[in-house]
C-alpha cells in the first residue's frame, strides 16, 4: 500500500519549491561568473600562482553550478515508465561531479605550486590583486552560506554541495590572501607557491567528502537518525493495539525524496478493510511527521 502525499497547510507546493531552488542555483552561477572575472584580473596583474589557482577553482565553481542546475531540474521530474520512483538520485550525481571537479582543480593547483617552487617567477601588482581577490572572496562567502542553509532547509544535496564548494573556495582565497599579504609586506616570494600547495591538499579533502556522500546516497543510504526516530515514533503512536506488531521498518532517501517500508502483523481475523484502514493510519502518521514521504505498508496475518 502506497501513500501518495496530499498537500497540507504545512507543505510547500512542489512547483514553487523547485523554482525557489533554481533561483539559488542561478545566484550561484551569477556569483561564479563574477568571481571568475575578478580573480582572473587579479591573477593577471599580480602573476601569483596562488591567485591563478584561486581563479581556476572559480572556473570549476561555474561548471559545477551549471551541473547543479541540470541535476535540480532532472530530479524534479515526476516518475515515468522508466523511473517508477522518480529521478531524485540525479542530485547525488551532481554532488559526485562537483567532488570530481574539486579533485581536478586541486591536482592542477598542486602541480602549479610545485612548478613555481622549482622555477620562481617575479610577482606583479600584489596590492591590486589582493583587493580584487578580497572582493571575490566576500561574494563567495555570502553566496556559499546562503546555499548551504537553503540546501539543508529544503533537503537538497545539490544546493548544499554547491554551497560547500563555494565555501571551500573561500578558505582557499583566505589562505592565498594571507600569503600574498605576507609576500607584499616581507618580500618572501616562496610563500606564494607554498600556500597554494597547502590549499590544494585542503580542498582534496572536501572533494573526498562530497564524493563519499554521493556514493552513500546512490547506494540507498537510510534516512538520518533523527528522521528514522520520527518514523518510529509515528508508527508506535498508531500501532497502540497490542495485537498489532511492527515487524520490519526500512528507510531510504533519494535526493529530496524519502521512502519508508513498514511490515505490520495484525490478527488473522481482521477484515481487509480494517487492515487497510490501519495501513492508511500509518501512512498518514508518517506523512505528518515527515511531509512528502512515500510510505509502503505490508500487512501480514498473525499466527493463531
Amino acid at each position: 500500500m502506497q501513500n501518495v502525499p496530499q498537500p497540507t497547510g504545512s507543505q510547500v507546493d512542489p512547483g514553487a519549491n523547485q523554482r525557489l531552488l533554481e533561483r539559488f542555483i542561478w545566484l550561484s552561477i551569477a556569483t561564479a561568473v563574477a568571481t571568475v572575472t575578478i580573480k582572473g584580473v587579479a591573477a593577471y596583474v599580480s602573476n601569483s600562482v596562488g591567485l591563478w589557482s584561486d581563479a581556476m577553482e572559480s572556473i570549476v565553481n561555474l561548471v559545477a553550478a551549471l551541473v547543479a542546475l541540470w541535476a535540480l531540474r532532472l530530479s524534479a521530474k515526476p516518475a515515468d515508465h522508466n523511473h517508477d520512483f522518480g529521478h531524485g538520485k540525479a542530485e547525488y550525481m551532481s554532488a559526485a561531479v562537483e567532488g570530481t571537479l574539486i579533485f581536478i582543480a586541486a591536482a592542477v593547483i598542486i602541480y602549479s605550486a610545485v612548478a613555481r617552487l622549482l622555477v620562481p617567477a617575479p610577482l606583479g601588482q600584489l596590492d591590486l590583486g589582493l583587493v580584487l581577490s578580497a572582493v571575490a572572496t566576500v561574494l563567495n562567502l555570502a553566496t556559499g552560506l546562503l546555499l548551504v542553509r537553503a540546501g539543508r532547509t529544503h533537503r537538497s544535496i545539490t544546493l548544499e554541495a554547491d554551497g560547500k564548494h563555494l565555501l571551500t573556495d573561500v578558505w582557499t582565497s583566505v589562505g592565498v590572501l594571507v600569503a600574498m599579504g605576507l609576500v607584499f609586506l616581507t618580500g618572501w616570494k616562496i610563500l606564494d607557491p607554498i600556500v597554494a600547495l597547502l590549499m590544494g591538499v585542503n580542498i582534496l579533502l572536501t572533494g573526498y567528502r562530497l564524493v563519499r556522500r554521493s556514493a552513500v546516497g546512490l547506494l540507498d543510504g537510510t534516512l538520518p537518525p533523527e528522521e528514522v526516530a520520527a518514523v518510529s515514533d509515528a508508527l508506535h503512536r498508531v500501532c497502540e493495539d497490542p495485537r498489532v506488531e511492527i515487524t520490519t521498518v526500512r528507510t531510504r532517501e533519494s535526493g529530496r525524496q524519502r521512502f519508508v517500508y513498514a511490515t505490520l502483523t495484525v490478527p488473522g481475523a481482521w477484515t481487509v478493510k480494517r487492515s487497510h484502514d490501519m495501513a492508511d493510519d500509518v501512512e498518514g502518521a508518517i506523512d505528518s511527521a515527515l511531509p512528502g514521504t512515500t510510505t509502503f505498508v505490508h500487512i501480514e496475518p498473525a499466527a493463531d
